[in-house]
């Protein structure tokens, strides 16, 4: 009963984190999710991933609730299969940080998640998927990207790894977007200000829950602000080594049932 009272709120990254490298969650990590919920505290999704991308995970899951998706920009209702909220990143400033940045490191691949439950993820010439298991649709020209509202832009240098990547776009880009780096190959930009930790704020509202009381794990940078948010921060064994730098403890990977380990401690 302690430990239930300790942390009523348990947020999750997804890739890296509660998944494992196939894309499937453990039984032992279900049953301890289940153990935890039996014992009051509610589990949250928050992943990069965008709401059309979740939805066949959640229901593994048996989230019937709320998900934070798209990197904070999206509030999922996962039983009413509708967005409660989303920020769109401009189309415009998109095009401009864009710019900025290959002319700081010269061109790369772009892909851009739409917006709403049925967006499209859209990949122009030279983009290669980091995760090949999710759907996403090439398109001939960059200019295609921007036809529809887009809740990011994602995007790959054939030579620059993901931290000089980052930190490039992060030199130049300024006001015009956050820009993230969430796992293997995947640097991204997102609305101004928008961040995991924006999106499980307001989940948490939504709940009635604080943060004063919130569990979360991750394992990239694009999680350290949720990692700030939360009353305690757990990066997984395989995690950046930014996260694992803000983080309160430090668990086995997610090969290993790494966020079972710690609820199995709290709340068995």
């Amino acid at each position: 009963m302690m430990a239930a009272l300790a942390y009523t709120l348990i947020a999750t990254d997804l890739d890296g984190t509660l998944l494992r490298g196939d894309d499937t969650v453990s039984e032992r990590s279900l049953a301890a999710l289940a153990r935890a919920a039996a014992a009051g505290a509610r589990h949250l999704v928050v992943t990069g991933r965008p709401a059309p991308r979740v939805r066949e995970l959640l229901g593994v899951l048996g989230t019937k609730g709320l998900a934070v998706c798209g990197q904070g920009a999206q509030l999922y209702d996962a039983g009413g299969d509708r967005l409660l909220w989303s920020v769109t990143l401009d189309r415009e400033l998109a095009e401009t940080a864009l710019g900025k940045i290959e002319a700081e490191v010269g061109e790369v691949y772009a892909a851009v998640d739409q917006d709403g439950t049925e967006g499209l993820t859209l990949i122009e010439p030279g983009y290669r998927m980091p995760h090949p298991a999710l759907p996403a649709v090439r398109v001939e020209r960059r200019d295609e990207l921007w036809h529809a509202p887009i809740s990011k832009v994602l995007l790959r240098h054939p030579v620059l790894s993901d931290d000089e990547l980052a930190a490039a776009a992060r030199g130049v880009v300024g006001s015009l977007a956050t820009v993230t780096m969430s796992g293997p190959g995947t640097v991204e930009l997102q609305p101004c200000g928008i961040t995991k930790a924006t999106g499980l704020a307001l989940a948490a509202e939504h709940l009635g829950l604080g943060r004063e009381r919130a569990l979360a794990f991750g394992d990239m940078p694009n999680d350290i602000p949720m990692f700030q948010w939360a009353a305690r921060g757990v990066a997984m064994a395989n995690a950046h080594p930014e996260l694992k730098a803000v983080a309160d403890e430090v668990t086995t990977s997610n090969e290993d049932d790494g966020i079972a380990v710690v609820l199995e401690r709290l709340f068995f």
